[in-house]
């Protein structure tokens, strides 16, 4: 998601999964009801369930997004009455740690972390343009060190981590968008197709960040491809699939979508901002899971807000069936022009309500799955 300083430059405008596909983790295995353990060690397979999808959640972690606590994550689990199977927040390469306490946090309270791994220096300011971690220093192996030992500790951690390098980068405002590294400037023809600089770049610096953390084990990682549901600017070179890496480098397939978040926005539907999206990602690949990696909207009276709400997780069970996870991103921030932008899942009673009414389905699954890879062979 877009920061504070910089989410009003965004526009308003697929775990489609058959029964064979997993997810692999060197972790000890457990049966698929996730009660009864078993005692020998060995990989294990994360399900997606055929029907369903993961409840999760962003639970405002701060400045950086990376404050993450065991009590936030009850204290929002009292709050919608349901468990979260999938958590995310925010790792910055400025930070140059890998989040080991964070993913032990979400591990004992029994959910999959989702890494928002993004190569951004302090002061995490938007649209400032490319810094220290510019993806030519990345592609030139300036950082090779720390991607080594970051790769090296989340092989020794062992369990699932699903990883969002790069995010929306579709957009203007994160310093590895395509907009700065030369947009829409023609590289290359291959026939009809055209190979536009920036998204090229990009695709470069992605392939060239997981090749190096796989060759150093760390296959328990879930890579995702994550953009935001409007492209800006909105031109051709922009569009999500001249980003998309190649489904070998790529687990999921994920979107931010959001409603009205500035007060100075119209309102749309969540249909309004899903539809297109939803339709250009799944074009991408037929089988690849998607996630709502971050969805919300804020709270403008007299605009709606349960019934976007109520909207978006009816439509996810109905009419966006290929996705097989959705984090809401619950937090509330004031503008510079001293307006608030509440995404609060309880900035009102009925937004709470329609959010506890929609996730109370049992379409929807509040803990992981697991089953073992050895009980396949």
């Amino acid at each position: 998601m877009m920061t504070k300083s910089a989410m009003d430059m965004k526009k308003m405008t697929i775990f489609f999964l058959i029964p064979s596909i997993f997810l692999f983790f060197m972790v000890g295995c457990r049966h698929a009801n996730n009660d009864i353990k078993v005692k020998k060690n060995g990989p294990q397979v994360l399900i997606m369930p055929e029907k369903g999808a993961y409840t999760g959640a962003y639970v405002d972690f701060g400045d950086g997004e990376s404050h993450v606590t065991f009590d936030a994550l009850e204290d929002l689990e009292k709050m919608i009455g349901r468990h979260l199977a999938v958590v995310a927040f925010g790792n910055f390469w400025g930070e140059q740690t890998f989040p080991q306490r964070q993913l032990e946090i979400i591990s004992r309270y029994g959910a999959i972390p989702l890494v928002f791994w993004s190569p951004w220096d302090r002061p995490y300011q938007e649209s400032r343009g490319p810094d220290r971690f510019n993806l030519r220093s990345i592609l030139k192996g300036r950082w090779d060190g720390y991607i080594d030992k970051w790769a090296d500790a989340a092989r020794r951690y062992g369990k699932p981590i699903l990883v969002s390098w790069g995010l929306e980068m579709n957009g203007t405002w994160f310093p590895w968008s395509g907009y700065f590294y030369g947009g829409g400037k023609v590289v290359r023809r291959k026939g009809s197709v055209v190979l536009y600089q920036g998204p090229e770049l990009y695709k470069k610096a992605y392939r060239y960040v997981v090749d190096r953390v796989r060759a150093r084990g760390a296959d328990n990682i879930l890579w995702g491809f994550h953009v935001n549901h409007y492209g800006l600017p909105q031109a051709a070179w922009n569009r999500i699939a001249n980003y998309y890496p190649g489904p070998e480098y790529v687990d999921w397939l994920g979107l931010s979508v959001y409603g009205k978040m500035f007060k100075w926005q119209d309102w749309a539907s969540f249909y309004d901002v899903m539809d297109n999206a939803y339709k250009e990602i799944c074009g991408l690949d037929p089988i690849k899971p998607v996630i709502v990696a971050e969805w919300g909207v804020g709270e403008f009276p007299p605009a709606d807000k349960a019934g976007f709400v109520k909207e978006a997780l009816s439509g996810f069970e109905t009419r966006y069936t290929r996705v097989k996870a959705a984090i809401y991103w619950h937090e509330r921030w004031q503008n510079e022009d001293g307006s608030f932008s509440n995404l609060h899942v309880n900035s009102s009673p009925e937004a709470l309500e329609a959010y506890r009414e929609g996730i109370a389905s049992p379409y929807w699954i509040d803990r992981p799955k697991f089953r073992c890879k050895d009980s396949e062979r």
